[in-house]
């Protein structure tokens, strides 16, 4: 019988993941050398190879000065279209539909500017009420720039009494009743706070036949469960790369337009210098000739810094591939899951991420019953060596992310929250 350490590095052995490839920050607590890193949700761990190949692209800079756009190893005037065909294959879009650029609520205003155009009682937008606080900062200025009052403008649409999730016939039930004052739905794919997967091309479905546009927020799906935004008729989406993409703090993002949209010259969209086709961009012209692909979308011209550990970061999520991945995503979240079971009974603790696999990610989001949830992560950091992230007031939010997390790291995390919450008494 083994004892659940022991257990832990039995799996450990047959099902290893690529921690190699990662680095690991050391442990600030505990007896383990390395972290317990279960925060990839909120930032990844940075792979090895990005820093020789950023190094590269820097170099290059220093032997060639503006020569390097043409002559570099990676020349930098096409070197997004190095990072088109991995990133339209981790969303399940046709290459013409994705592109890398900007930041994840920049991308969304961008694309609200084309895809949200309130016309006479079709005005609403819905979003969930557990959006990410950007989301709802993005549709309620956006509301007012068309001149409208957010406060009725925004659907924020709630679980239900006694639940922690929003069920899909939810959303799908509002927008049969009321989709005809819906001009955009805008949700998220994986919630952040408690980590459930809305069924995306049902609630996509629902939308569009509601009359409505459908676009995602796909910051907590990219990298996580698998996607395939092209048949599932999506309009729109974005996305981070600093999360489960692995691509550094405030990493540039990801758009996707579906096809049906792409040079449509009704449709409305801010430009500039790179949004222009590439065989014209130098002439000069003061009128731009945007392409028939989502690079219309594209204003400035791409920071190549910034894009190389991207491009890193997506070669791998290639090599490796989202259906292995989200096999073994499905395994460490199993197993975590099992273990916190045990943790939580007798203690103020309760798992809100829903338990049926096929409806959340990689994360586990533990609800606790007092105290701070920033105290408690602290508290599992510097006594056991256990990166989590807490969501105040009362969210402490674990991912065991398939490509570097281990199940002894889940072990560590179940075991470290069991020490440092006490078990009621009675």
């Amino acid at each position: 019988m083994h004892t659940p350490q022991e257990e832990a590095h039995r799996r450990d052995e047959a099902d290893p993941g690529h921690r190699h490839l990662f680095h690991v920050p050391p442990a600030d607590g505990g007896e383990h050398p390395e972290s317990a890193y279960l925060a990839g949700n909120s930032l990844g761990l940075q792979p090895r190879a990005t820093r020789d190949e950023l190094l590269a692209d820097l170099d290059a800079w220093g032997r060639l000065g503006v020569e390097g756009h043409l002559e570099a190893e990676r020349a930098w005037l096409p070197y997004h279209e190095l990072l088109t065909g991995p990133a339209a294959r981790l969303v399940g879009a046709r290459p013409a539909e994705a592109v890398v650029m900007n930041s994840l609520t920049v991308n969304l205003h961008l694309l609200m500017v084309s895809f949200y155009r309130p016309a006479g009682a079709r005005t609403r937008i819905v979003i969930e009420d557990a959006a990410f606080p950007s989301d709802s900062y993005a549709v309620r200025s956006q509301a007012r720039f068309h001149g409208l009052d957010p406060d009725d403008t925004v659907v924020r649409l709630r679980p239900r009494d006694g639940e922690d999730a929003l069920r899909t016939e939810d959303v799908t039930d509002y927008l049969a009743a009321e989709g005809d004052r819906v001009a955009l739905v805008l949700l998220g794919g994986v919630n952040y706070l408690t980590g459930e997967l809305l069924d995306i091309p049902a609630i996509t479905a629902a939308g569009r036949a509601a009359g409505a546009v459908v676009g995602w927020d796909l910051a907590h799906a990219v990298g996580n469960v698998p996607l395939a935004l092209h048949d599932w008729d999506v309009d729109f989406a974005a996305w981070c790369s600093y999360k489960y993409l692995n691509s550094g703090p405030g990493a540039l993002a990801g758009v996707f337009v579906h096809e049906r949209h792409l040079g449509n010259p009704d449709l409305p969209r801010f430009e500039g210098w790179w949004s222009t086709a590439a065989a014209t961009r130098f002439e000069m012209t003061p009128e731009s000739r945007p392409p028939a692909t989502v690079e219309a979308w594209q204003i400035s011209n791409p920071p190549i810094f910034a894009m190389g550990p991207v491009r890193t970061s997506l070669e791998l999520f290639d090599a490796v591939g989202m259906t292995a991945l989200r096999a073994r995503s499905q395994r460490l979240t199993g197993w975590l899951e099992s273990l916190l079971d045990e943790v939580t009974v007798g203690r103020p603790l309760r798992v809100v991420t829903p338990r049926d696999p096929a409806r959340r990610g990689c994360q586990l989001s533990v609800r606790i019953g007092s105290g701070s949830a920033a105290e408690l992560t602290k508290r599992l950091r510097y006594e056991h060596g256990v990166i989590a992230d807490a969501r105040e007031p009362d969210v402490v939010r674990f991912a065991p992310v398939p490509l570097y997390s281990t199940y002894l790291d889940c072990w560590r995390a179940a075991a470290a929250l069991a020490a440092t919450v006490g078990q009621v008494t009675r």
